[in-house]
């Protein structure tokens, strides 16, 4: 059945942006507490500590796997369809990985964390749905205002895993049980999403341009790139983040306030970004975000005391929700609605294959070179450098170029 009402109507914006502030609040906050605890878990659990991150970069390694189908299902029976199937992933990764602690097999809880991934997926599409049904001048706001749902889920997850993580004879298997329970409560919220589905193709209808048509498009290939770097620079100190700190000799319970900053700093902004970006402009935010993100990695080369982890890790969060906002709103104004399943589908392949493979690389880096936590963690930061120089001097190109009709 199709929608035959006005595309943007103000009231049904309003009312899915709520829905999915909602559920980046409750359900988003699964992904801080595996992000604390898989690396830890990993560490216990694997044979060489070098793959003591592997479980995080199983997690995007199905994210990045399942984009495509994921939104290849939302474009033809619509949203709600594909974030149910999102939040039921995410309670049987659990459930599969909470069995692997259990059993103490490490092949087992690196399945559920790849199930997990098809949650994330599914978590990455609520910034586009909140874009479906908005003006356009709406649109960044929409986007920014979902994206703060995060906040929640930054004081949510991090707490609840102090509260669960030693609180069974196995270590993090309370936690694996809360993600389930969340997944199986939060759900309940898409019951309120009123997004239309798409019209079905027909013979005659607009067909859009190609997958390489789109991603050589300009402005579209440098949306990719500034959200591929920003996301994968992010995941690659975060994902060390709590060795290094613990390597350092803090606390667990360090660790999670230390995330819990770093991710309150992902998040927090976004209630004014959309104003920034509809002010000052898409491109200056996201080069302004590149910048962030160099002087994290400068302030965490600068010592591993407390302090330093803090300030690094929420210039961290600070500099993603400017670059990855400001590629995001620039993308979703890029392609035509008939291109959004095969352009967002892209898009996120191309994102979270590049955080996978930093994820990967996070625990090699922090584990396994230098012979020292410190030094590990100097290596994880300098390896942002040439990432950030490829982002910043793809949107030099894009403001150099003459400007499209």
């Amino acid at each position: 059945m199709t929608d035959t009402s006005p595309p943007y109507n103000h009231t049904r914006a309003k009312r899915n942006v709520t829905v999915l502030v909602l559920a980046q609040a409750f359900l988003g906050a699964q992904m801080a507490m595996m992000f604390v605890v898989a690396g830890l878990a990993g560490q216990s659990l694997a044979s060489n500590v070098c793959f003591a991150t592997l479980p995080i970069s199983l997690i995007v390694l199905g994210s990045m796997l399942t984009a495509s189908p994921l939104s290849a299902i939302m474009q033809r029976f619509g949203r709600r369809t594909g974030f149910f199937i999102g939040a039921a992933a995410g309670a049987c990764g659990a459930a599969i990985g909470g069995y692997g602690l259990y059993l103490a097999s490490f092949p087992i809880f690196l399945l559920g964390s790849f199930v997990s991934g098809i949650y994330m997926s599914a978590q990455g599409f609520y910034r586009f749905a909140a874009a479906d049904t908005a003006s356009d001048d709406f649109r960044p706001k929409a986007i920014s205002y979902v994206m703060a749902g995060g906040l929640a889920s930054a004081v949510i997850g991090p707490q609840l895993v102090k509260v669960t993580s030693q609180a069974m004879v196995v270590p993090f298997l309370g936690t694996y049980l809360a993600i389930i329970a969340l997944n199986l409560l939060g759900a309940l919220l898409f019951l309120f999403l009123d997004i239309p589905k798409p019209k079905p193709e027909t013979a005659d209808s607009p067909r859009g341009r190609t997958r390489w048509e789109l991603i050589t498009t300009p402005r579209i290939a440098v949306a990719v790139i500034c959200a591929t770097v920003s996301y994968a620079l992010m995941n690659l100190v975060m994902t060390s983040t709590p060795l290094a700190v613990v390597g350092c000799g803090f606390t667990q319970g360090n660790a999670a306030d230390i995330v819990t900053g770093h991710v309150l700093a992902m998040f927090a902004p976004s209630f004014f970004t959309g104003h920034l970006i509809a002010r000052f402009g898409v491109e200056r935010i996201m080069g302004l975000g590149l910048l962030i993100l160099a002087s994290a990695g400068v302030v965490a080369m600068q010592g591993v005391e407390l302090e330093n982890f803090f300030i690094a890790l929420i210039l961290l969060g600070l500099g993603w929700n400017f670059g990855f906002i400001g590629a995001t709103s620039m993308l979703a104004a890029s392609h035509e609605p008939q291109e959004r399943g095969r352009m967002q589908g892209l898009n996120d392949l191309i994102v979270f294959g590049g955080v996978t493979m930093a994820s990967l690389a996070s625990g090699g880096l922090m584990n396994c070179s230098g012979g020292s936590p410190q030094a590990g963690w100097t290596s994880v930061n300098l390896a942002m450098t040439p990432f950030l120089a490829l982002a910043g001097g793809a949107l030099i190109w894009l403001l150099l170029r003459p400007k499209e009709t």
